[in-house]
């Protein structure tokens, strides 16, 4: 009898779980799609890593199948997938009118509360505004370009008398420094520089694993490790103020700041580090990767670089207008950008019925833009699988409907300049001292983020 009624216990609760999958297709007008299987719907196939320049297999289905506007079920929501450069740009210029930034709660719970990728409204301009004002005090000025020129001078140079280094590897290495020097003030190798990385470092093995709590699991520590770094920074804040320096950075103002608790001065540190650090090393990344196939682009390069340096002494460092001279490298840094596709896409919930081409997209349900679908879309960019640096010819502002790498909107990451100039000034170091070749393929693949599961190696060769 116990049995009987634990049977039909479970057979309820599996009825009501299927019903309440199912549910939200009896809405009429949607697009068409697939809502897969109850509980998990699609999200498994979704999630199937693939080449960074390709949609990947489940998208190519779907759109082939349904259009570039389809309804799935992901990550526990039903939702509408955009594939469609139009829709994107409305979605992503209609943030808090008629969408809402709406991250996995796996996502929210390792970030912490005020990170500025989860919080909306008011929260989200206020803890935007401190973003700007860092990028205002660093941007081209000439104190950050110089920073940045001596640091990607100097990790190049460690690398003298090695033939085969882990590229990702040393890549982080580089706008860690930057951050440490620039934001905080601390030398990278000093005692608490190191602890932040290493907890960072076991904080973003956490944010690319599954949301399990059980003790021992990525996800698990992760949370520890982000409580860690809260402690440390809370001690250096304190020491800072026990013993103010002279030496000028942005911990000042965000210290200055007292509108922001203990908790948001931890998420921007910890905002800086994935907005600054992961970015800027996955481009370089990827940029070696691609650049590494192709004798070509590695000459022209070189060319323009050699121009550069050939008006400067050997070891005078690169200035703002040298940047503004780098303009085949702008090419190459747009092309890994559209075929890195570091931001695949992003996470909104709709606020309110939105009527697209005729199908209804339900209020409460999320919707997902596909930023990396449009860049390797063949209706948009001609061979998009293909590393062409030239489609960039004669476009002054290449940012736009068809190309969005760093969101739009609201959220448009205000320090994409930042990455740019510290990607231009690394290639502009790296290919006059080496040329280099992958010592075995490690393409970068790209499921929730992009990865090289090798760290890709590679053999460097000295320039003569």
């Amino acid at each position: 009898m116990v049995y009987a009624l634990l049977l039909v216990a479970l057979a309820a609760v599996a009825a009501a779980a299927v019903l309440r999958h199912y549910l939200p297709l009896l809405r009429g007008g949607l697009p068409k799609g697939s809502f897969g299987w109850p509980l998990i719907g699609e999200t498994i196939g979704f999630l199937h890593a693939h080449p960074s320049n390709t949609a990947g297999g489940f998208l190519k289905e779907h759109v082939a199948r349904y259009g570039t506007v389809f309804k799935s079920h992901l990550f526990g929501s039903p939702a509408v997938v955009s594939c469609d450069e139009e829709l994107n740009h409305f979605v992503l210029h209609n943030e808090e009118r008629l969408f809402e930034c709406s991250y996995p709660g796996a996502i929210r719970t390792i970030l912490g509360e005020s990170s500025a990728l989860v919080v909306t409204g008011e929260r989200h301009r206020q803890i935007r505004s401190m973003f700007l004002a860092l990028v205002a005090s660093t941007g081209l000025k000439a104190s950050y370009v110089a920073s940045v020129d001596e640091s990607a001078r100097s990790l190049i140079a460690s690398w003298r008398g090695r033939e085969t280094i882990s590229f990702c590897e040393e890549a982080r290495k580089f706008p860690y420094k930057v951050i440490m020097e620039q934001v905080l003030g601390l030398p990278p190798d000093g005692p608490v520089a190191l602890r932040i990385l290493e907890e960072y470092q076991i904080f973003m093995k956490g944010i690319i694993s599954l949301p399990i709590t059980l003790p021992g699991t990525a996800f698990s520590k992760a949370v520890k490790a982000r409580k860690r770094i809260s402690e440390t920074m809370e001690k250096f804040i304190e020491d800072r103020k026990r013993s103010p320096t002279k030496q000028a950075v942005f911990l000042d103002v965000l210290l200055a700041n007292k509108e922001l608790t203990h908790d948001d001065k931890v998420a921007f540190l910890l905002d800086s580090l994935l907005a600054g650090h992961e970015t800027t090393s996955v481009l370089l990344s990827i940029l070696v990767y691609f650049i590494g196939k192709s004798p070509s682009i590695i000459d022209q390069l070189k060319k323009e670089h050699e121009a550069i340096r050939s008006t400067k002494g050997k070891e005078e460092p690169l200035t703002p207008d040298d940047y503004r001279k780098m303009e085949y490298t702008s090419r190459v840094i747009n092309e890994g950008l559209r075929c890195g596709n570091i931001v695949k896409l992003v996470h909104r919930k709709v606020l309110k019925d939105v009527t697209y081409k005729g199908y209804v997209i339900p209020a409460g349900w999320k919707i997902l833009p596909i930023l990396g679908a449009v860049h390797v879309d063949p209706s948009h960019h001609l061979e998009p699988e293909q590393f062409q640096p030239r489609r960039w010819e004669g476009l002054n502002q290449p940012a736009g409907k068809s190309f969005a790498p760093f969101g739009g909107g609201l959220r448009l990451c205000p320090g994409s300049e930042i990455v740019k100039v510290e990607a231009a000034f690394f290639l502009h170091h790296l290919v006059l001292n080496y040329r280099w070749r992958m010592g075995e393929e490690d393409a970068p693949m790209l499921h929730q983020y992009v990865e090289f599961k090798k760290g890709l190696p590679i053999q460097l060769e000295p320039v003569s």
